[in-house]
C-alpha cells in the first residue's frame, strides 16, 4: 500500500476523497490551509474533527500573505459572496452565471500553492501522493479541478520532487450525487463536512457550495448528515 498525505478543506469532496482514498493508501499527515477565507475557522474546527475521527494527524498551515493579495468575495468581506440558486446550476442554464461566480470566489492558484506546499511535506516524509478532492462538476468553471490540471502539475512535481510526488484525485470523474453515494457507500463523515463559503453557525444555504451540495443530497433522496446535525431541515 502506498503512503499519502490528504488536503482536508474538510468539505464535501475532500472528505469523500479522503474516504475513498483511505482503501488504496494509508493515509499519514493531512493539511488544513487558513488563506483567510471566509470560513476558515469553521473549516479548521471540522477538519480537527474529522481526522480525530479517522485517526490521522493534522497540521493547520497559515497562508497570510495568499490573504493579502486576494480580492474576491471568498476573503474580501467588503464583497459579497454570489447568490446562487437550483435554477442558475441547473443543465440548461446561463453558463455565464456559474463562470461569473467562480471569479468572484476565486483566490490566485490556490490548488497549486496548496498541492505544492503538501508535496514537500510528501518529500520530506517519503510519501507517494498528495489527495485531492477535484471532481467533473467543478471542473467545469474551476480549471484547477481538471484531469489536465493533475496531468500538468505530476508532470511538474516529476521535476521538484526527487520522489516524484503524485496528485491522487479518487473524484475526478465524479459529480455531486455521485460524491454523496460514494460518501455513503465508504461511510465518510460527512456530519462533520462544511462547505459553505461562509463560517456562521449554519451553512447559508445560498452559496453556490451549498446550493450545489443541497442538489446532491436531494438527488440522492438522502438528508444531509451535517444538516441533520445540526437539526437543520431542508427547504
Amino acid at each position: 500500500m502506498t503512503t499519502s498525505i490528504a488536503l482536508l478543506s474538510s468539505g464535501l469532496d475532500s472528505v469523500t476523497s479522503i474516504s475513498v482514498a483511505r482503501e488504496h493508501t494509508e493515509i499519514k499527515l493531512a493539511l488544513v490551509f487558513d488563506y483567510g477565507q471566509r470560513s476558515a475557522s469553521r473549516e479548521i474546527e471540522c477538519a480537527k474533527k474529522i481526522s480525530e475521527h479517522l485517526g490521522f494527524e493534522l497540521r493547520v498551515v497559515n497562508l497570510e500573505w495568499l490573504a493579502g493579495i486576494t480580492a474576491t468575495s471568498l476573503v474580501n468581506t467588503s464583497n459579497e459572496v454570489p447568490a446562487m440558486s437550483l435554477e442558475k446550476i441547473s443543465k440548461g442554464a446561463d453558463p455565464s452565471i456559474t463562470i461569473e461566480s467562480a471569479k468572484n470566489v476565486w483566490v490566485p492558484n490556490r490548488n497549486g500553492v496548496m498541492i505544492n506546499i503538501a508535496a514537500s511535506f510528501a518529500e520530506s516524509m517519503g510519501l507517494e501522493n498528495v489527495i485531492v478532492g477535484f471532481n467533473k462538476e467543478e471542473a467545469v468553471t474551476f480549471p484547477d479541478n481538471s484531469r489536465e490540471f493533475i496531468d500538468a502539475i505530476d508532470d511538474s512535481l516529476s521535476y521538484s520532487t526527487l520522489n516524484k510526488v503524485k496528485v491522487m484525485s479518487p473524484l475526478i470523474g465524479m459529480n455531486k450525487k455521485e460524491i454523496v453515494s460514494k460518501a455513503i457507500e465508504t461511510n465518510a463523515p460527512l456530519e462533520f463536512s462544511w462547505s459553505c463559503y461562509h463560517g456562521e453557525d449554519v451553512p447559508c444555504g445560498i452559496c453556490e457550495s451549498c446550493v450545489r451540495r443541497k442538489r446532491a443530497f436531494a438527488e440522492m433522496g438522502v438528508s444531509d448528515p451535517l444538516l441533520v446535525r445540526l437539526g437543520i431541515t431542508p427547504e
